[in-house]
This record gives C-alpha cells, structure tokens and sequence, in this order.
C-alpha cells in the first residue's frame, strides 16, 4: 500500500504547461499563483475506487475569509477490508491557507495503520519553514503543496507533502486533451502525466478546475470519479 499512498498524497504536482488547442493559454497558471480561484463554500468531492470498488473518498473544501485569504480542507479517508474485518485505513487531514496567489502556512495529519505523520509550514519571505515528520528545513516560497487541486502544481519540479512534509521531485508532461463525462455533464479536460514515484494522471477542464485522478499501484487500479460538476449554479 505505500506507493499507493504516495500516489494519493503525494500526487500533489508541478510541471510547464503545454496543451495542445487554443486552450492552452487560457488554461496557463502564473508561475506560483492560483489559476482557478475557488470560492467561499466551494467542494470538490471525488469517490475514490480500487478496481472498480468503493475505496473512500477525497474532498477538498474552501472557505475565503473576510481578508481574502483562502482556505483549503483536505479531508481523505480509504478503508478496505474482508467482509466486515478491517485490513486497511488512511486517514489525511490538512489546511492550506492562501494569500494573493501564495501558499502562508499548511497544516496536515495523516494516520496509516497505527502510524502518524503531520507537518505544519509557514512562509517567511522568500522561503516556507517547514516542519514534518518526514522533513525539517526550508523550501522556496513559490512551492505548492501536493493536493492536486491547484492546477498551478503543473508549473512546479517539487511538491510539499500535506501529510509528513517530504519534498517530492516531479516531472509533468502535456498528454492532450480528452472528453470526461462527469456526472452526466461533458467536460473537456487537459490531460498531464506526473512522473514520481509512480506515475499518476490528472485531469483540468480549461477553467484550471481539477476533474479526476487515476493511477496504479501494485496491479490495482484507482480512481477518483467527481461526484458532480462543483461548479455548477457557481459561474
């Protein structure tokens, strides 16, 4: 299960955006900013799937606080089992808190089988001290978490674990362009293949929107399949 855990908390990106289309440009993060711009009360919430089979569910919630900062809740929980016999749980909790397109602190927990990691990050002008179970130190202050939903993350050859604070090398190539079916709606996506420690591809409509998720680990595959459109009667 590790390097399927890396693939759902670590998948977290970077890399230079080049889609074939006229949508490239549009879809063209700013270096280290936010391209699309979530809303107060805004949820992305995938069931994620194993083979097919309910696994858990990955939800990303925002709140925009009075000052303008964003805040972003990730919350993953996965469970598998034998019947009514656990075998498997992950649990991942963190906070990001964004201010004028920069990521100004993270907190993060996550609990597999009995085991904890956690890190909490501040940015301190040019850097973000950072402090984890999996790395103490500092990075650039234009580095973005590995949670998926900035599409920004395209941008970057290093990600910031949300669960133990590791810094993830990544590389991100362009894979064209695709029609989705989410929830009953078609939504044309720009498709990006982030090479880590196992590959996982990821889904953008053109508005920078994250629509899905797959890769594989250990011959089985996963999937996160969007529940509805989040952006529906939002604009």
């Amino acid at each position: 299960m590790r390097n399927l855990i890396h693939g759902i908390s670590a998948l977290t990106l970077a890399f230079g955006l080049a889609v074939a289309g006229p949508a490239a440009a549009d879809n063209m993060p700013a270096e280290g900013g936010l391209v699309w711009t979530p809303k107060d009360g805004d949820v992305i919430r995938f069931d994620v799937r194993r083979q097919g089979k309910p696994f858990g569910t990955h939800e990303v919630r925002f709140d925009v606080l009075p000052d303008g900062t964003i805040e972003a809740h990730t919350n993953v929980k996965l469970r598998a089992g034998f019947g009514p016999i656990p075998l498997y749980r992950y649990d991942l909790q963190a906070t990001e808190r964004w201010q004028d397109g920069r990521l100004v602190e993270l907190e993060g927990e996550g609990f597999k089988e009995g085991n904890k990691g956690s890190v909490t990050a501040q940015a301190d002008g040019p850097v973000i001290d950072v402090d984890g179970t999996g790395f103490d130190g500092t990075v650039p202050a234009t580095t973005i978490p590995a949670s998926h939903w900035n599409v920004a993350a395209t941008q970057a050859e290093k990600l910031l674990s949300s669960e133990k604070g590791q810094v993830i090398d990544v590389s991100v190539r362009p894979e064209g362009r695709e029609m989705l079916d989410i929830a009953g709606e078609q939504v044309e996506a720009n498709k990006f293949l982030l090479d880590s420690d196992i590959d996982v591809t990821l889904w953008y409509d053109d508005a920078g929107r994250w629509v899905k998720l797959s890769f594989a680990a250990r011959g089985q595959e996963i999937d996160y399949v969007l529940e509805a459109p989040y952006w529906r009667d939002r604009g």
